[in-house]
């Protein structure tokens, strides 16, 4: 692409183009940072009033019922499960995403060590993002060395870490950093011929590339909703079990929103039969009556149309970032090859954090990741192939006249 103007004509030709008004964004801003936190839908603002005003404020107790927030959690997660590929009544939103884990990643323990109780090893990957790992490492520590997790530090050396002796694989499809893309269809047949279960994270593909979870076997997934389903900062995240495991898994949060029948007030827990059994206290309305603004979004639309404009996009701010600003010293880390690319883009630099300070005082919106990282977010619902040339632009200006080199771009935030 040589000019602005074919940019516009893009535009112009995008049937996704009209979904953008659905949001609520600042005409001068160019948001390059929906796999970190989405825009709100503009519905959103709407919704939470009438949850605050009218149910709550109005309904009260009695919006329990009358308002469906009893069966939030459920109905959500059948509304987001096309977008994964999974069946009805088998996802809830609920929790966060290291509650969520620590749950999946219990019951799975638990399910392998009564099939095979030499099963005691969880595989990572160390380039993961750092609280799964924390977690797996919170959890095996619970059991005093009778659990242990192995760290893999390429996708290459799965195969081999693999043993007799692995429990449950843990990987997350799309890598934070980098953008790397794992085939989750070869990787759980991989790893269920070696015995073992395989869990995924999809905080970075939900609502960014096409996913079957039921299609590719897997055993147990969790995933986030503030990122490209723009649930909202700290929206509740999500746990998909298939009815071949849910009665199975006995996850260990065996909070009263999980007993089949909690206003019994029994005081000894029985689980739900199915999905439920996955929640455990009390849900937070207000966070997720938002989530169901953006999912709404998605059902105007589908996944394969977002994937192709994710591509386009990606293909777009790589081919215009190394025509224009190869005088620099910027170095692409995410995967050209499409099967290996979520829907962002990173690049290196020396001086990535302060780089990306300049960007964001002139309204280019992305983030840093260490070591050294620029990562932009590209969400089809509202991303715009103008913003793709104007925000590489400002990142050629940034670049050329070093406005990064200003004090008070290496000044560290507390939230990088």
């Amino acid at each position: 692409m040589n000019t602005r103007d074919e940019a516009v004509a893009l535009d112009e030709a995008d049937p996704l183009a009209p979904l953008r008004a659905q949001f609520a964004l600042a005409p001068d801003t160019i948001y390059l940072n929906g796999n970190s936190l989405g825009v709100p839908p503009a519905a959103a603002a709407q919704r939470a009033q009438v949850v605050i005003a009218a149910e709550w404020g109005e309904g009260l107790v009695r919006s329990w019922n009358t308002a469906g927030w009893f069966a939030l959690a459920k109905r959500l997660g059948n509304k987001l499960a096309p977008l994964v590929g999974a069946a009805h009544n088998e996802i809830v939103v609920t929790d966060s995403i290291s509650v969520n884990l620590f749950k999946l990643l219990s019951a799975a323990l638990r399910f392998q060590r009564q099939r095979d109780p030499k099963r005691r090893v969880i595989v990572a990957e160390r380039g993961d993002f750092p609280n799964d790992l924390y977690i797996a490492q919170g959890l095996v520590a619970q059991f005093d060395g009778a659990y242990e997790l192995r760290f893999i530090d390429d996708p290459s050396e799965l195969p081999a870490a693999l043993q007799p002796d692995t429990a449950v694989a843990m990987l997350t499809q799309v890598n934070y950093r980098s953008g790397y893309m794992h085939d989750m269809a070869a990787l759980t047949q991989l790893i269920h011929q070696k015995g073992a279960l395989a869990l995924w994270d999809l905080a970075h593909s939900a609502g960014a590339v096409p996913l079957d979870l039921n299609g590719v076997g897997a055993d147990c997934a969790v995933g986030c909703t503030y990122k490209y389903l723009n649930g909202g900062p700290g929206s509740p995240a999500f746990v998909w079990v298939p009815h071949r495991h849910q009665n199975a898994f006995t996850q260990p949060l065996s909070g009263w929103w999980g007993h089949r029948a909690p206003f019994a007030m029994n005081p000894v827990f029985e689980p739900e039969d199915g999905i439920g059994r996955f929640l455990s206290g009390t849900q937070p309305i207000v966070s997720m009556a938002l989530v169901e603004c953006g999912l709404d979004v998605f059902l105007q639309t589908d996944m394969p149309s977002i994937r192709k404009k994710s591509l386009a996009l990606t293909d777009l701010f790589i081919e215009l970032v190394e025509a224009r600003c190869d005088a620099f010293p910027l170095r692409l880390i995410t995967p050209r090859e499409h099967a290996r690319r979520g829907s962002q883009v990173s690049f290196a630099h020396p001086n990535g954090y302060e780089v990306m300070q300049a960007l964001i005082a002139r309204g280019v919106i992305g983030d840093y990741r260490e070591p050294h990282v620029l990562r932009f977010g590209l969400t089809p619902l509202y991303t715009r192939y103008v913003d793709v040339w104007d925000a590489v632009e400002t990142l050629r200006d940034v670049l050329a006249n070093e406005t990064w080199r200003a004090a008070e771009f290496a000044q560290r935030a507390a939230v990088t």
